[in-house]
């Protein structure tokens, strides 16, 4: 990426983030966290989304416009980007990007990036307008070109990790969790589909040598309580309201010895483990089948910033052995810190982001010509 371009008449380039939503979810916690971050001297950022959310009044306080409520069409022609920054599943959203096309048609010279959360493939015409498709992660960029024989290679494709706050954590628990006493912790949206039967399975297993231990749950589903009630664990296991700020989840995580995920379906990044890494905690974790999402295990690594497991036996005592070693739980969470620092800074992710979307501009005026 060597290229280089400048924001029309001397000024700064405009970059429209499209998302479907303004929720509190991980894809747009992404994108506030890329706009808060991006080169305000280089770059005036603004967010699009037809449904309004908490995450809006978020993004204009790191300073960046919102236009919520009305169609993608209205903000291009509103704002005017010279590039557009799509976030979406990857697979083919005809309809989602008709406008961004319609736009095209009028400024060629419009750069349009997508962040692929899924590392789908989208091969219809109206994915064909995208300039670059950024995977989340090695793995989808990976698994991208072993399922399609397409060279995930730059310019066309780039792999850009989800930016975590790491300052603000660091600087809100600045000696890691206390490690004090026995508790994991697992935090998901209350949706079945973000749940693994490991993540059950194993509490009654941990119970028989640990039993002091204690689990706490954001995120938890009625099948879940209904599973610790019949198995005798409510005085183990504790179901806790939703988090919304950074604030929250480093109190959260300050409290745990350790953070326990299972996801059947797997992670295309992983910004729960990231999240809790940059906290300096070891994670528990475990394969996904086949073709699944599998980014948890480029995220945790066995026996360096945490445990992997396959059964939930294996899993049980993995959480039993990190609770019986607080000195190893301590340094594998301290070198899950140092790599969420190397890899996930926003800063630095954004900054990255940034010399993209220069290069793109460069090749798309003719610098690569």
């Amino acid at each position: 990426m060597n290229g280089r371009a400048d924001g029309q008449a001397g000024g700064r380039i405009r970059v429209l983030h499209a998302v479907k939503s303004l929720g509190l979810g991980g894809t747009e916690k992404v994108m506030q966290l890329l706009v808060r971050h991006l080169d305000a001297e280089r770059f005036e950022a603004a967010v699009h989304s037809p449904e309004d959310g908490p995450r809006a009044a978020l993004v204009r306080q790191g300073g960046a416009a919102t236009y919520v409520g009305l169609g993608l069409d209205r903000a291009l022609n509103a704002f005017r980007p010279q590039v557009v920054h799509v976030h979406r599943a990857g697979w083919a959203e005809p309809e989602f990007l008709r406008p961004v096309r319609d736009y095209l048609a009028a400024r060629p010279a419009t750069v349009v990036v997508e962040t692929n959360v899924f590392g789908r493939h989208d091969p219809s015409a109206s994915g064909r307008c995208i300039d670059c498709h950024l995977f989340v992660s090695r793995f989808c960029s990976e698994r991208f070109t072993r399922l399609t024989g397409i060279p995930a290679d730059w310019p066309g494709h780039g792999v850009l990790y989800n930016p975590v706050d790491t300052d603000f954590f660091a600087a809100a628990l600045p000696d890691g969790p206390a490690f004090a006493r026995p508790v994991l912790g697992r935090i998901s949206r209350p949706d079945p589909g973000k749940w693994s039967a490991l993540a059950l399975d194993m509490l009654p297993l941990l119970a028989r040598c640990a039993p002091d231990f204690r689990c706490r749950v954001i995120g938890g589903i009625p099948e879940a309580e209904d599973y610790v009630r019949r198995h005798g664990l409510e005085a183990q296991v504790e179901f806790l309201p939703p988090v919304s700020t950074d604030a929250e989840l480093a109190a959260f995580y300050g409290g745990l010895s350790l953070l326990a995920h299972a996801n059947d379906t797997g992670e295309s990044f992983g910004l729960v483990i990231a999240e809790a890494m940059a906290c300096g905690l070891p994670v528990v974790t475990h394969p996904a089948v086949g073709d699944r999402d599998n980014a948890q295990l480029e995220l945790v690594e066995h026996g360096v910033t945490g445990l992997v497991a396959q059964t939930a036996e294996q899993y049980a005592q993995a959480v039993a052995w990190l609770f019986a070693h607080p000195a190893e739980a301590r340094a594998m969470g301290q070198a899950g810190r140092d790599k969420a620092r190397r890899l996930f800074r926003a800063q630095d992710i954004a900054a990255r982001l940034g010399r993209m979307y220069l290069d793109l501009l460069w090749r798309k005026a003719g610098g690569a010509a």
